[in-house]
């Protein structure tokens, strides 16, 4: 009975009191989209395994390693996604989003899964905010893209984060740079851990994304891309920087970038945080202008970022950083007797209408019970409702954290008083806000 109350390794509850952070976080993310453009895509929580091994790639370590694959009941293999970018890119094929205007700019908020050991910020199911933008190849996109994740970080108050970018080059270039990395790498052969060694001869960029200790300290000294990059991928990565610092967006070039999933060409970038030690990168991405063309549609240019938000959100605590307040009961009415819980129900319903968080007891507490539950929910203001406040059409209105109280009539007018007092405290709450901004 043990195992079943307790949730699997590599996974985590979102509880009531934590998920207002993961809200604010969601609404500000997706809000940000919209303002650049971006409509909510939604894609299956699995897929088939094939999509993951041609777009992901075959050498790299979530396919080698992390997928959670499966035979279904129609004996097809079948994959809970390790990302969210070959979904997106799937759906834009099957369903010909391609032939509407360009760009298609997509933005989601999915949860992803890849065992792998868990860890602070590693998790076996974590979820990611994504943008994917396809049909543009042009210099400006990767650096709108790059604007989006930037501003992101901004408006959620996240220091300490700083811009690396890099260029990977196209297959035409990347041709050569692998020829120089596979000689490197040979004489080396045997200090390399055995999926290094087989990545050797398929694709050796893969080994300086390998997690071993003694792999990492051969990769040190390993040739780099930005020696190998062709005039156009040159041109391009040049016109990226030139429109980042048009922006005023800082950056540092980190040749060491080549990220982790085989689609990427081209620009490659990461946002690093000075917060979370080893496990620095907080969103990363790229362009990658193949993907679509080995899924087996046309060849359509594109480019998106990954937002692991478990790491976001720890980086924002590790930082100190403002959350809105948690949502808070406006006002609790404490009914006393079976006509007034009839009329606080009835108040209830039409303030919720309203837009006011009200609450009524539900569990058939004594009055006392009923205000100490009030205060241990916030509440901000209190109502007791008795025969006598029946009767007489008048109750007391009481601020739960002045001690202040108020008469106020039991009809019509008691709508548009609380309401209003719903709308300065938001108003006041907005303005608290505002102004730790502008401060900050």
């Amino acid at each position: 009975m043990a195992l079943i109350t307790k949730a699997i390794r590599g996974t985590q509850d979102v509880l009531p009191n934590d998920s207002y952070k993961w809200q604010h976080i969601e609404h500000t993310a997706m809000s940000i989209a919209r303002d650049f453009g971006y409509r909510e895509i939604r894609t299956p929580v699995f897929e088939h395994t094939e999509l993951f091994q041609r777009s992901v790639g075959e050498t790299t370590d979530v396919v080698q390693k992390e997928m959670y694959t499966f035979d279904d009941k129609g004996g097809r293999s079948i994959t809970l996604r390790p990302e969210g970018t070959a979904g997106a890119a799937r759906a834009i094929l099957e369903h010909g989003l391609y032939n509407d205007a360009l760009p298609i700019k997509v933005a989601y908020i999915t949860s992803c899964y890849r065992y792998e050991k868990p860890q602070a910020g590693r998790l076996r199911e974590f979820h990611q905010f994504g943008v994917e933008c396809f049909g543009s190849a042009e210099p400006q996109a990767d650096a709108e893209v790059i604007a989006l994740a930037n501003l992101l970080l901004k408006e959620l108050g996240v220091t300490g984060v700083s811009l690396h970018i890099n260029s990977i080059g196209c297959p035409a270039c990347r041709a050569e740079y692998h020829k120089a990395l596979k000689s490197y790498f040979e004489t080396r052969r045997d200090d390399l851990c055995p999926t290094c060694n087989s990545r050797l001869e398929r694709n050796p960029m893969r080994i300086l994304d390998c997690k071993s200790p003694e792999c990492g300290e051969i990769t040190k000294n390993a040739p780099v891309m930005m020696d190998y990059l062709c005039d156009d991928c040159r041109k391009h990565f040049d016109g990226v920087k030139g429109l980042l610092e048009a922006a005023e967006i800082q950056y540092e070039v980190d040749t060491r970038i080549v990220r982790g999933l085989d689609y990427y060409t081209r620009t490659v970038f990461e946002f690093v945080s000075d917060a979370l030690g080893a496990q620095a990168v907080v969103c990363g991405g790229g362009r990658y202008d193949g993907l679509t063309e080995e899924l087996g549609g046309p060849r359509i240019p594109a480019l998106g970022f990954g937002l692991g938000l478990e790491r976001l959100l720890m980086v924002l605590e590790a930082k100190g950083a403002k959350f809105p307040d948690p949502p808070r009961c406006e006002v609790f009415f404490a009914a006393m007797g079976e006509e007034a819980v009839k009329r606080c129900f009835s108040i209830v319903n039409h303030l919720r209408e309203g837009g006011v968080q009200a609450e009524f007891d539900t569990v058939g507490r004594g009055l006392k019970a009923q205000m100490k539950y009030a205060n241990k929910i916030g509440a901000r203001y209190t109502v007791v409702v008795g025969e006598n406040e029946l009767q007489t059409g008048k109750a007391r209105l009481k601020n739960m954290e002045t001690g202040q109280e108020e008469e106020i009539l039991l009809d019509e007018s008691l709508y548009v008083n609380l309401y209003n007092k719903s709308i300065d405290r938001q108003l006041a709450d907005m303005a608290e806000l505002l102004q730790s901004d502008i401060e900050g």
